[in-house]
């Protein structure tokens, strides 16, 4: 993978994924294991999505699932158009996937990890509406919310621009590989932007957000008066911003230290880091799938309607004539009452005449006997 810088630049490094890798074992086993995160991460947002989906249809919605619906969004659109770009550097070794793809591939990576941050920050303001189950009014106020994500996402698609501008393709030999040149007239510049860009979009957010629910959930334990609700809550959003946090600190590590650094990081460290951001991506669904009670009930309900569905599916093949047994079953069951229904002295009247074995002194009609008895 070596390559040299030119002369006029001040900053040289591969783009969309580490390239000009040797040996087969790299280019057989990345692609494989970047292909495996993508499609059981997939499965898992996209599960996340439709549970989600079907709280708010429900009128089951609030702030909080709002936002994790955003969050799994982000993660499914990771997972199916920036893994399998560089799945496909990693098995070809050089860039085919042209020019475009080559400008706006970081860069829209690095959107949606911004994104990501932000909105685990943004659900600090909205974890109240969730965990006060007593208070009065609709849990899902969508105003607010479509507001911040819309200024989440046009904020972190602008600061990444300089992923996009500096990228382009480079000719090698016969083929091509895509990288990224910053200009010596712009180094000052970018080397404070580089300083300040990643505390601003991981460090401090991914700060505030763990510190914020560290504090909530020491509150909610020890101070709540039903702590047990609060705390689980709580402890799901500490659990899914400390996974993204310790996760994504590797790539934001390596990206900071190739930028400002005059060494560049080993290449199995880069490749790491940038596994690892995809496997965040599929990390999140697990988490909330097994910690988040909503999401596990829901995911129960999903179940139980897939195989219902299965069965009566069957049931309508095999057994056609179950329904109408049943039918008629019902309707003798509906009229059993009505022929059943006599009244109490009557009943005993009838029963009386039945019994030929009846003593005297329990006989109601001693006069029938006696009339026999002259004739």
């Amino acid at each position: 993978m070596n390559i040299e810088r030119p002369k006029n630049v001040s900053f040289f490094d591969f783009v969309g994924g580490v390239q000009l890798l040797q040996g087969e074992e790299s280019r057989t086993a990345l692609p494989v294991v970047l292909i495996g995160i993508c499609v059981s991460g997939a499965v898992g947002n996209f599960l996340v999505l439709l549970i989600f989906l079907c709280d708010f249809r429900s009128g089951r919605g609030s702030e909080v699932k709002a936002l994790l619906a955003s969050l799994a969004s982000t993660d499914l659109a990771i997972l199916l158009l920036c893994a399998p770009v560089r799945a496909v550097t990693y098995y070809q070794q050089t860039w085919t996937l042209g020019g475009f793809v080559c400008s706006t591939t970081d860069w829209f990576q690095h959107s949606c990890v911004v994104a990501k941050t932000f909105i685990l920050a943004v659900t600090s303001r909205a974890k109240h509406n969730l965990v006060s189950s007593t208070a009065k009014g609709p849990l899902f106020s969508p105003t607010w919310i479509h507001g911040a994500l819309a200024f989440i996402w046009i904020l972190s698609m602008v600061l990444p621009i300089p992923q996009m501008l500096f990228a382009s393709l480079q000719p090698w030999g016969g083929d091509a590989v895509c990288v990224s040149e910053m200009p010596v007239c712009a180094s000052d510049f970018m080397y404070l932007f580089y300083k300040i860009y990643p505390l601003a979009t991981f460090a401090l957010p991914i700060i505030f957000t763990l510190g914020y629910y560290t504090k909530t959930l020491h509150t909610a334990v020890n101070h709540a008066p039903g702590p047990q609700q609060q705390s689980k809550v709580t402890l799901v959003l500490l659990c899914v911003s400390g996974a993204n946090a310790l996760m994504l600190l590797p790539e934001w590590g390596t990206f900071t230290w190739i930028r400002l650094g005059y060494n560049k990081p080993p290449v199995g460290l880069v490749i790491f880091a940038q596994i690892l951001l995809y496997a965040c991506s599929a990390l999140s669904p697990v988490i909330l799938m097994t910690m988040y009670d909503d999401v596990r009930q829901g995911l129960i309900n999903l179940w139980l309607l897939a195989t219902c569905r299965g069965a009566r599916h069957l049931a309508g093949e095999t057994c056609p004539e179950t329904e109408g047994t049943e039918t008629d079953a019902e309707a003798g069951a509906d009229d059993a009452p009505d022929a059943e229904t006599t009244f109490p002295d009557v009943k005993h009247f009838w029963t009386g005449r039945r019994n030929t074995h009846v003593e005297e002194e329990q006989d109601p009609v001693p006069w029938e006997r006696e009339e026999k008895s002259e004739d």
